[in-house]
């Protein structure tokens, strides 16, 4: 049998915590900074979970690896 093959745009975009929570980075963090108040920004710095809704298939994208 073939092995599962990891989605790469997933890979790019989630990784998978400790306790298995699939871990995301803030939207609207890349770009035009400039015009967002220092608080707005400051929320947004780190990564933060993923809604639980998504995580199972995330982690079947991902096919149990962390990246």
């Amino acid at each position: 049998m073939p092995k599962q093959k990891t989605h790469k745009g997933t890979k790019k975009r989630f990784r998978l915590s400790a306790g298995g929570k699939a871990m995301h980075r803030s939207a609207g963090t890349s770009h035009l900074a400039a015009r967002m108040s220092q608080k707005r920004k400051r929320k947004l710095r780190g990564t933060t979970v993923t809604d639980d809704a998504f995580a199972g298939v995330i982690r079947k994208m991902l096919a149990g690896n962390s990246y």
